[in-house]
């Protein structure tokens, strides 16, 4: 079967099946006749299982683990280690937030150099806080994909614009209207591949992409 079948028939994107072949975790078998990559229900299987795997937080190698021949009382094992950790981590993030809850006071006058001291010297012994800096700079990514989506869409318009008005300004020397319509479609082309870039990188800053595999 096709990969669009196996997208609608498993629920996992073309592009994170095709990462997960990236990754070595499925190999599909190529058709002879036109090279195209050919599904059979052994991968809808196999992509069954890491799509189960990373839904409970499985890492990418520990499937690869598995997949090897461990089983999967070791892998999940190991994944339980992991998920003890960030329960810590999350509870010593529960009793920092509560500890706030009793402090009625302006943020400007919370001492937060102190608060930091106390949540590194956490840190030092395993705790892991959950860090929301990466989402700040997505307006950020919006503004610089929008930015240069513009500014390339006005220059291929004012080329289409430029050229349409040489081709005019003397008509008696202007050349066939075939090759105008070459010459103007060109970057007409270009506008409508940088406004369908524009559109899959906002999709993608939407979405996340500091773990894409993760997003089914």
């Amino acid at each position: 079967m096709k990969i669009n079948e196996v997208e609608a028939q498993v629920g996992i994107t073309k592009k994170n099946i095709r990462f997960y072949e990236e990754q070595g975790l499925l190999a599909p078998r190529r058709n002879s006749e036109n090279g195209y990559r050919d599904y059979s229900e052994t991968e809808v299987a196999v992509l069954r299982q890491i799509k189960l795997m990373r839904k409970l937080g499985v890492p990418l190698e520990e499937i690869r683990r598995m997949q090897a021949g461990g089983t999967v009382a070791d892998g999940m094992r190991r994944h339980l280690v992991t998920l003890e950790r960030e329960r810590h981590s999350l509870e010593q993030s529960i009793q920092l937030c509560q500890s706030l809850k009793g402090r009625e006071e302006r943020l400007d006058a919370l001492d937060a150099a102190t608060l930091l001291e106390e949540m590194e010297r956490l840190e030092q012994t395993g705790t892991t806080f959950q860090d929301k800096q990466k989402n700040d700079l997505k307006p950020a990514r919006y503004v610089g994909a929008v930015v240069m989506a513009l500014l390339t869409t006005a220059l291929m318009a004012a080329l289409i614009v430029l050229m349409v008005w040489g081709f005019t300004v003397d008509p008696a020397d202007a050349p066939p209207l075939a090759l105008l319509a070459v010459l103007v479609a060109i970057p007409a082309v270009i506008i409508l591949g940088v406004l369908l870039a524009l559109f899959q990188r906002i999709r993608e800053i939407q979405k996340g992409e500091e773990d894409d595999a993760k997003n089914y």
